[in-house]
This record gives C-alpha cells, sequence and structure tokens, in this order.
C-alpha cells in the first residue's frame, strides 16, 4: 500500500504524463504496466533525492562521520564536513562513496575501512591523500587482501562492480584516485576548482555542471555514471550550486536502452541520442523533476519496465 505522501507524488507524476502526452501526444513505449512501473521508479528516485535533503536539515550524529565506527555513513560525513566548513573533506567523502559505491551485503564497507585506514589511527583524509598519493597506492596493496577477505561480505557498489583494488594497477583504485588528485589540481582545493568552473559558465548551475563533467573525463575508470553521479551529489549536499541541465544519454547504457523503449517509434528511423535528449527535456518539464532524479529512474525502469522493483546502485 503507497503511504499518503507517496500517493501524492504519484498522482503528480500520472498527470505529469498526461499532460504530455495531450499536448505532445502518445509516448510509444508505455503501455498501463509500463506506465506505472515508470511512475513507481520515478517515485522512488524523487524519494532518495528527498532523503539527502532532509539529512542537510537534521541533526546528525558524529558517530556517522567517524569511519572506525560501524554507524558511519559516507553521505551523512560529507554533510557534517560539510557544516564545519571542511569543504575538501566532503568532495573527497562524496568521491569515496562513488568510487566504491554501496554493496548491497557489505553496505558501506569499502569506504569505510579505506578512509580509516582500517582503523589504524590515521584515517586517510583528503590532506593526507593528497599530499602523499604515492603513501596511499603502497598502502592499498599491502592491504588489498584484508578488504578482498572472504570471511566477511565486500565488495564495490553494482554500478562499480568492475573496478579493481589494486593500489598500482592502470585500472585499480589507486591510479583512479592518483587522476583525481590530479583532476583537482595544485592546491589541492576543490573549492578552487568548483569556482573555475562557476566562473566559465558565467554562474549558470547547469553550465557549470557540465563544465565540471567534461573536465572529469581526466579522471580514471570515472566514466559517464560515475561523473554524473559524483557531481549530481555535489549539487544535491549543496557543496556547489550546480545541476544536470540534460540526462547525458550519449556514451550510457540504461538510460539510453529507457529513453529508447519510452520514445522509439515502432515504425520509422531510430532517433538519434542527440534528439532522445531533447524530447527528455521536454517530459522533465511536465512532470517537474530534476535530471537527475530522471536518469536514475529511467535506468532502473529499463531493467523491469512492466513490474516495479526497486534497484540500488
Amino acid at each position: 500500500m503507497l503511504t499518503g505522501r507517496l500517493q501524492q507524488l504519484t498522482a503528480r507524476l500520472a498527470g505529469g504524463f498526461d499532460a504530455y502526452e495531450a499536448a505532445e501526444g502518445p509516448l510509444p513505449g508505455l503501455s498501463a504496466a509500463g506506465r506505472a512501473s515508470l511512475i513507481r521508479q520515478l517515485a522512488d528516485s524523487s524519494r532518495v533525492a528527498t532523503y539527502v535533503e532532509h539529512l542537510r536539515t537534521t541533526s546528525l550524529s558524529p558517530q556517522a562521520a567517524d569511519p572506525s565506527d560501524a554507524w558511519f555513513n559516507p553521505i551523512k560525513a560529507a554533510i557534517i564536513r560539510h557544516r564545519e566548513e571542511n569543504e575538501d573533506e566532503a568532495f573527497w567523502l562524496i568521491f569515496l562513496l562513488t568510487h566504491f559505491g554501496r554493496h548491497r551485503r557489505a553496505g558501506w564497507r569499502y569506504v569505510r575501512e579505506v578512509y580509516g585506514a582500517f582503523g589504524a589511527g590515521n584515517p586517510w583524509t583528503w590532506e593526507r591523500v593528497s599530499a602523499n598519493v604515492t603513501g596511499f597506492r603502497d598502502w592499498l596493496d599491502a592491504h588489498r587482501q584484508d578488504l578482498a577477505d572472504p570471511s566477511q561480505p565486500g565488495g564495490f557498489g553494482n554500478h562499480r562492480k568492475y573496478e579493481s583494488l589494486s593500489g598500482q594497477n592502470a585500472a585499480g583504485t589507486g591510479s583512479v584516485v592518483a587522476s583525481y588528485v590530479a583532476w583537482v589540481g595544485d592546491p589541492p582545493e576543490h573549492r578552487i576548482r568548483v569556482e573555475a568552473a562557476l566562473a566559465a559558465a558565467d554562474g549558470d548551475p547547469y553550465a557549470a555542471f557540465d563544465e565540471l563533467y567534461q573536465s572529469m573525463a581526466a579522471v580514471h575508470r570515472f566514466g559517464r555514471l560515475a561523473r554524473f553521479d559524483y557531481l549530481t551529489m555535489v549539487g544535491r549536499i549543496g557543496l556547489a550550486d550546480i545541476q544536470a541541465g540534460k540526462t547525458y544519454l550519449q556514451g550510457s547504457t540504461g538510460p539510453l536502452r529507457g529513453a529508447r523503449l519510452l520514445f522509439e517509434p515502432t515504425v520509422g528511423p531510430a532517433p538519434t541520442a542527440a534528439a532522445l535528449e531533447a524530447q527528455m527535456a521536454v517530459l522533465r518539464g511536465y512532470l517537474g523533476v530534476t535530471f537527475g532524479v530522471l536518469e536514475d529512474a529511467l535506468c532502473n525502469w529499463q531493467k523491469s519496465p512492466y513490474e516495479f522493483r526497486r534497484f540500488r546502485g
């Protein structure tokens, strides 16, 4: 049974689809079952975004920012550090949670144990890592077997399941972190990188998001989804006034499949990714959701288009 708030949200989304189809024409891939499933996915993605917004204004326990504590949560930790005006640490935590992801059984274990240096009393903070990338990479290799201990659940999140814990391998975590530190620049202050993007974008939050998104191609193993997720979370937490201005279908897998399923006609040429992107922008306007919510929902919907299933990466 849907809660009252969820009922209101699904009703609003249903009204958005009605208004879109009345003005723009029917959506080729939206059967009754597909419509119900997509609306639930949109509501679920909106709930996640609302949850982060809620955390920004609620009291948070210091335990959430302590990697030696079982209650450690990198999202809450980033918000706590942001409140303390430790912006670099907040950005770093968002990078770590994006890189490692949340494992369905182990939760945030990889983030907690790497960030907390296995409780050795000297966490791998941004200040420490950015000043000693070589030391961090050596530490990763020294503790790689500890992280991969088969006696306890572990692993990267679903969206990052092909990543490696290697400190030295060109495709490993050590290389990813080294390239991220290089991307932030010298001096290693995230504020400078973000302010430069906002200045280049004349303060436009959508253009600044795109400026940062394009520049993050320099971060190893941070493809389209990782960059999108990282920057979206930066904006949601309030570290920077940036927001996705499109769903970045070009180069995507799940979202592009979802867009094709939703918009592609049964006859005639298939629309290009650029054409689908334009249609997504129109639809978003009717639904009243952010591009971050729309992208996430579309990716999840295409995995089970006719029956709602909750997916978390």
